[in-house]
């Protein structure tokens, strides 16, 4: 059962989203809240597995909020789910630490997956989200010169991981074993200096580094 709290200040908006969400099976909304500082004080006392985060609310908004979590859990798993699609809001939430970003018009199946691939340690950005953001930073160049660059088998990797595959996932896409995909990943998380795969997409994203 993955439990999740929905962030959302308009209350029909939380109603519908919770009413879908707790329609699925492996599902169960914990709790709701209207606005960051209410978010951050239900995530401490829910601990849910996903949170649910729109970006404007009054008082403390979605990209403090996030930060905010995170910083008292930097394992938290959140996916934003907003109208705006501003190329800087969609980079403050990606640099606070959202691991998925959809916008409301999305498709509940993607809505779904999402919650699913976060929660199970993925990253997840709709394309038209993807694509803003990497317009937004398309004039970045690859790297900076004190990174090692990536050869394109992990350029492949790396994209399929941003599209949030799974290892297992990325393995059948690419033809190659499992474990040669932990090889690539590690290899990746030395060179961009991350320590993870949430972390190594946002950065390959903000750099240019990915094309989805």
């Amino acid at each position: 059962m993955i439990n999740i709290l929905v962030v959302d200040d308009h209350p029909i908006v939380r109603e519908g989203l919770v009413a879908i969400l707790e329609a699925q099976d492996d599902f169960n909304v914990v709790g709701e809240a209207g606005n960051g500082e209410e978010a951050l004080r239900l995530y401490r006392k829910y601990e849910p597995d996903v949170v649910m985060m729109d970006l404007e609310m009054p008082r403390v908004d979605g990209p403090a909020a996030i930060q905010a979590i995170r910083a008292e859990d930097p394992g938290a798993k959140i996916v934003v789910l907003t109208a705006y699609d501003t190329d800087e809001r969609i980079l403050q939430a990606v640099q606070a630490g959202a691991r998925g970003y959809l916008l409301k018009g999305a498709p509940r199946d993607d809505i779904f997956r999402a919650v699913r691939v976060v929660n199970a340690g993925g990253s997840l950005l709709e394309p038209a989200v993807a694509g803003k953001l990497l317009s937004h930073v398309g004039g970045i160049m690859r790297g900076d010169t004190r990174e090692e660059e990536l050869t394109p088998r992990e350029l492949d990797v790396l994209t399929l991981m941003a599209r949030g595959l799974r290892n297992k996932e990325i393995a059948a896409e690419l033809f190659i074993t499992e474990r040669t995909v932990k090889f690539h990943a590690n290899a990746i998380y030395q060179k961009l200096s991350v320590g993870g795969r949430t972390e190594a997409v946002s950065k390959a994203i903000q750099r240019g580094l990915v094309h989805l």
